[in-house]
């Protein structure tokens, strides 16, 4: 019998070395001699074997970023022709393209193909994954982690010669230089992978089986329930009907008695903006109905006192358009307050500028004229059911006509086609706004007697100054216009 003759597969030559410098020298030759598939394989990281070696950058980073480009691309291009294209549907009132709400997405999407092309782009580079490197066929390539340094040398390079890589590395002064061959281990996979796989494969897809399965078909037994309570949840939704209660109404309304957390007052004065103590011996009724509706939560006592301011707001419209012919013909005898309670100080009337911008600028203008946006744009198209607001410097709101008390009710209930605003700024908010409110007023028709005597000489001194340089300015208008009055004639 004559013998089967194996060819055996050369891959490389590797030399081991015993320190750091004698492999950074033989790198620093073997670059030198121009080959270019080559490795070094050390216990530790070293320094400057890179560019021994000869090593060029990897090409990584350009992977990364073109993959996360395209995950920005992929991610504002899908955004655009959802929500502006395809299904355009208005978010918090942005437009259907806006790019900065989109950022989110892209940032996202961006981050995850530029972390899939580093991890993928690495593996590819790398070669990976490999079940078996030929380096391990030799028994002292195992020191290569312990105490020994080595240089290889892959066969596939165009340079490569058996001879010449071996005179070249014992030039560099290696005491071992071998040839690495292929691995005799059989190449096969074995068959127990194959069906460990396979298996896994199928016992995956059952479960979207089911689920798949489950969409399309009926059964007549109840789903399972992985978990029941969520399932059957004894919460209900606004509007439904439960037994639990003798009403039958599943939306309860607050508790008789009770207010929000921080709005807790001691006197209705506060919450209502009329003087209860004089209310009492005028109008006793009412008082109850006050008393019934801040205080329990009534909603019919709610109801009536609504309907009551109401008829007061008509009333002083109707006695500020007949003031002339009868002043006294209707009168507003509700007893409100004429003073605002809070301390009227800087934060305070800080606080009612904001609120006041927020709420009150968009109709009533900044400065209070009422020449706010909504206004001019309701002039501007000729609206024919829109009311003009009302100017906060008329004589009639300021505070000896119109008390402090009487301007909260008005913002807190609204008059005309202003609604109310209770149900949106605080309660202590309502009463810096009229605070405000008084200041805006003052300042447009202050007289000096509200400056403080150590300020007035500052003030005088200040309008004389304002008084003199007008007439300076009007001195130079009529001298300009007889100048040129006189180079026409």
């Amino acid at each position: 019998m004559s013998e089967t003759k194996i060819e055996t597969t050369v891959h490389g030559m590797m030399a081991e070395f015993t320190t750091v410098d004698s492999l950074l020298s033989a790198c620093r030759r073997v670059r030198d001699a121009g080959y270019t598939k080559t490795d070094a394989y050390t216990p530790f990281p070293v320094h400057g074997i890179d560019k021994a070696l000869g090593i060029k950058p990897t090409v990584l980073p350009w992977i990364c970023l073109i993959a996360g480009a395209t995950g920005t691309c992929i991610a504002l291009a899908m955004q655009i022709w959802m929500n502006s294209i395809d299904y355009k549907y208005i978010i918090s009132g942005k437009p259907f393209l806006s790019l900065p709400a989109f950022i989110p997405v892209a940032f996202e999407l961006t981050i995850l193909l530029a972390s899939f092309g580093a991890f993928f782009g690495m593996w590819a580079l790398n070669g990976l994954p490999k079940f078996s490197n030929p380096m391990f066929t030799d028994p002292r390539f195992d020191r290569a982690t312990d105490d020994r340094f080595f240089l290889y040398v892959d066969a596939s390079d165009e340079r490569y010669d058996a001879a010449g890589v071996r005179s070249l590395m014992a030039d560099t002064g290696s005491d071992y230089i071998n040839e690495v061959v292929e691995d005799d281990s059989p190449k096969e996979v074995p068959k127990p992978v194959f069906l460990i796989w396979g298996l896994s494969v199928a016992a995956s897809l059952v479960p979207l089986i089911c689920i798949l399965t489950m969409r399309v078909t009926n059964s007549s037994q109840p789903r399972f329930h992985i978990f029941f309570d969520m399932d059957f949840s004894p919460a209900k939704d606004a509007q439904q009907v439960t037994s639990l209660f003798v009403d039958n109404r599943a939306m309860r309304s607050d508790v008789p008695g009770t207010v929000a957390r921080g709005q807790m007052e001691e006197s209705l004065d506060m919450l209502t903006g009329i003087d209860v103590e004089a209310l009492t011996l005028t109008d006793p009724p009412r008082v109850e109905r006050l008393v019934r509706a801040y205080m329990q939560a009534d909603d019919q006592a709610k109801a009536e006192e609504q309907e009551t301011l109401e008829k007061e707001a008509e009333a002083t419209d109707e006695a500020t358009e007949a003031a002339e012919a009868a002043p006294a013909s209707v009168m507003d005898t509700t007893p409100w307050v004429e003073k605002n309670p809070l301390t009227v100080d800087a934060d305070l009337l800080a606080t009612g500028q904001q609120q006041f911008a927020i709420y009150c600028s968009v109709c009533h203008g900044m400065d209070g004229y009422g020449n706010g946006l909504v206004n001019q744009r309701a002039q501007s198209i000729s609206a024919p059911t829109w009311v003009p607001p009302a100017s906060m410097h008329q004589e009639t709101l300021y505070a000896d006509k119109y008390p402090d008390g009487k301007l909260f009710s008005t913002i807190s209930n609204g008059i005309r086609k202003m609604p109310g605003y209770a149900g949106q700024i605080k309660l202590k908010d309502r009463w810096a706004i009229v605070a405000y409110v008084r200041a805006l007023q003052k300042s447009q028709n202050a007289s000096l007697d509200l400056v403080p005597d150590a300020k007035k000489a500052a003030v005088e001194k200040a309008v004389e100054e304002a008084k003199a340089e007008l007439k300076r300015q009007a001195e130079e208008a009529e001298k300009a216009a007889a100048a040129r009055q006189q180079a026409q004639q």
